[in-house]
């Protein structure tokens, strides 16, 4: 089947084949055509260009006047599948307390983990597709989902068996991520030792065995797991073949990038916290995407990752939504595009490439999603009548999304 996309008054994130992210001052680049076509067929990007060569259909056309069509979002890290809300802790900030105080008092992750163990398979599917359902109409084309609100054997499970059957379920794609070193449990608290070991040798076993996870994670941070309880980790996943994907710097620098660059991280995220030497050790090991959480930043008050810095060393940078119930409740990324140029100095270009191309190489998806490029998936976001791309970022907390497509097809 073939739809024909006429009179696009932008086509924007261009690229050729094989290029599967972009760093440096290449994220201030975001290619397009003024007055543009395009083709998909049978689901994916056939052909394109500018209006004057514009080809016939024997399909269908949608007239797109005035309107800018992009590559869909790429949310490459998510905590979607939770139980529960925690605005009480929500209060509490409010009242002063830090996330860590809150976390000390039985709050924060171990409190969702509670929630969770008390709710059944079938209610945690339905509550985390209605949210993949929402963020799918605010433009995102894929994203990844971790566990780690579990923090036993079968609430691990059963949160990446939902994973799982949302990945059926609905038409983008889903990458899962093991994250059972998210905290220690109440139960381990005296022995995390025993925890440890409770994951590598029960849980990774079964994950395996079920082929429930793409990649691993860990939480490497004060008060939760140190870097060489993470290299006994990502040790252990090596032989099931996931490759780490980790939250790193968040509150403090300890090490755990360094532990984490070690075993060919795919992701380093959060990075709040980056001292120079963190990031010499990032510019050595180019193949691991760092990713920035403004989100989280936002919403805990904490400083934003240092974007500019990392940028105008030369790296690539990923932009993803963290949504969790905790420290980020939102898969909005049209508000995260406003976040990453208004407090951490984002030109409007890098900001998008970091949320289309370089989050699809943050899931291992970039030769399907995150650039308009021949051969790719037919995953795109058509704007409301707007003055530019700019314009998103500039006028934050609106929704200048009017259609989203998922594999060619319009959903909104």
């Amino acid at each position: 089947m073939e739809v024909l996309f006429r009179n696009i008054r932008g086509l924007y994130g261009i690229r050729e084949a094989g290029i599967k992210k972009v760093s440096g001052k290449e994220m201030a680049s975001f290619p397009g055509i003024e007055n543009a076509w395009l083709l998909a067929r049978d689901g994916r990007i056939a052909d394109y260009g500018p209006m004057d060569c514009c080809p016939e259909t024997t399909g269908e056309t949608i007239d797109l006047r005035e309107r800018f069509l992009l590559p869909a979002f790429v949310d490459s890290h998510t905590h979607i599948i939770y139980a529960g809300t925690r605005e009480g802790e929500f209060k509490d900030r409010i009242k002063g307390l830090s996330y860590e105080e809150i976390a000390a008092r039985g709050g924060g992750i171990l409190n969702s983990a509670r929630k969770l163990r008390e709710s059944s398979e079938a209610q945690l599917l339905e509550a985390a597709l209605r949210r993949v359902n929402e963020v799918i109409r605010l433009g995102t084309g894929a994203l990844e989902m971790k566990s780690g609100y579990g923090l036993s054997v079968e609430a691990e499970l059963k949160m990446l068996r939902v994973a799982r059957k949302i990945a059926e379920l609905t038409p983008i794609p889903v990458r899962s991520t093991f994250l059972g070193a998210h905290a220690v449990p109440g139960e381990f608290r005296k022995d995390r030792k025993a925890y440890l070991k409770l994951i590598i040798d029960e849980m990774l076993p079964r994950i395996a065995e079920e082929k429930l996870a793409d990649y691993v994670d860990v939480f490497c941070e004060k008060n939760y797991f140190t870097p060489d309880e993470s290299r006994q980790l990502f040790e252990a996943a090596r032989q099931y073949g996931l490759r780490p994907k980790v939250h790193v710097n968040q509150f403090n620098s300890i090490g755990g990038l360094q532990a984490a660059l070690e075993y060919n991280a795919l992701s380093a995220d959060h990075l709040e916290v980056l001292t120079d030497e963190d990031l010499e050790s990032l510019a050595g090991h180019p193949d691991t995407m760092p990713v920035a959480l403004p989100g989280c930043s936002f919403f805990l008050g904490i400083p934003y990752t240092p974007a500019r810095k990392i940028i105008d060393a030369g790296l690539a940078l990923a932009i993803a939504s963290d949504y969790n119930p905790g420290s980020a409740p939102s898969g909005n990324i049209s508000f995260l595009l406003s976040l990453a140029c208004i407090r951490m100095k984002l030109l409007p270009e890098e900001a998008l490439n970091a949320v289309t191309l370089n989050a699809a190489y943050a899931l291992e998806l970039e030769d399907e999603l995150g650039s308009i490029t021949r051969g790719k998936r037919a995953q795109f976001i058509i704007t409301k009548a707007i003055p530019s791309l700019s314009y998103i970022p500039y006028h934050f907390a609106h929704n200048h999304i009017e259609n989203v497509v998922i594999n060619a097809s319009l959903i909104l």
